[in-house]
Formats: structure tokens, C-alpha cells, sequence
């Protein structure tokens, strides 16, 4: 199971289909990748999506699908990818300002939320230094993903 919810991808779809047509382009689903710094061209997202536009139940199982493919061979190449999106300084360990900088790029974090991102770090913290090491990263992602 995601760590999204079906009204978190609702949400992300609706801010993503900035024209309204109930459908998202690929031009509106690139700039997803973009806001955390992660850059495809047209073709390769095509390639990945294999239409020019999806609904939001076509929008689910691309999310499904993407989220499950983590599960296959080349997870943890995949899970290195991602710990480096969220570790912005490079220093090999995510802090709560990080992980708060890559959610609102986003759209998945702002202050009236509620949501505390020491609090969701302390949760896979297990040597309680505050931050979390890629170790920690990857028993939340395998967690949350299932």
C-alpha cells in the first residue's frame, strides 16, 4: 500500500491538471518530476506512462505501478535514487528540513497540515539521532510500501 492516500493522489491529480480537463498531459505530469529536481523528456515519460494523457483511475495505476515496481529487482537502486532526492545537502542523512523542503516541492507538505516531519522521522529514527541514514530510509519506504 502507498504512503499516499487515495485523496492525497486526488489532490496531487487536481493541482497537476492545470487546465481542468479532468485529464493530465504529460506536459502537466512533468513538472511532478522537475519540483524535486529529477528531469525527463517528453519521450522517456511516455514511455513510462504510454499514452499523451491519463484520467485520474489511469493516473492511480501508473502511481500503483511505480510503487510496486520497487518491489522488483533494482529497488534498492531505485531507493538510492530517491534517498538522494531527499537528501538535499548530500551528507548522507535526511533531516526533518529536508525531508519538509522535498514534500512542499510536492505540493505534499504546508504549515497548516499538522503533519511534523521530526515526528514522521522519529518513527524509523532506531539509533535516535534525529535524522535518518539510508538504512532507516529504506525500512520506511519497504514499510509504507507495503
Amino acid at each position: 500500500m502507498s504512503a499516499l492516500s487515495r485523496n492525497d493522489l486526488h489532490r496531487i491529480f487536481e493541482e497537476l491538471d492545470r487546465n481542468g480537463d479532468g485529464m493530465v498531459s504529460l506536459e502537466e505530469l512533468s513538472c511532478l518530476p522537475e519540483r524535486i529536481g529529477v528531469q525527463f523528456s517528453l519521450e522517456e515519460l511516455e514511455s513510462l506512462v504510454g499514452k499523451p494523457s491519463l484520467s485520474f483511475d489511469e493516473f492511480l495505476f501508473f502511481h500503483d505501478t511505480i510503487m510496486n515496481n520497487n518491489e522488483e529487482e533494482g529497488a534498492e537502486s531505485d531507493l538510492v535514487k530517491a534517498f538522494k532526492v531527499f537528501d538535499l545537502n548530500g551528507d548522507g542523512v535526511i533531516s526533518s528540513e529536508e525531508l519538509q523542503s522535498v514534500l512542499g516541492k510536492l505540493g505534499l507538505w504546508d504549515e497548516c497540515s499538522g503533519k511534523d516531519c521530526r515526528t514522521m522521522i522519529c518513527v524509523y529514527d532506531t539509533n535516535l539521532d534525529g535524522v535518518l541514514d539510508f538504512e532507516e530510509f529504506r525500512n520506511m519506504m519497504l514499510h509504507t510500501m507495503s
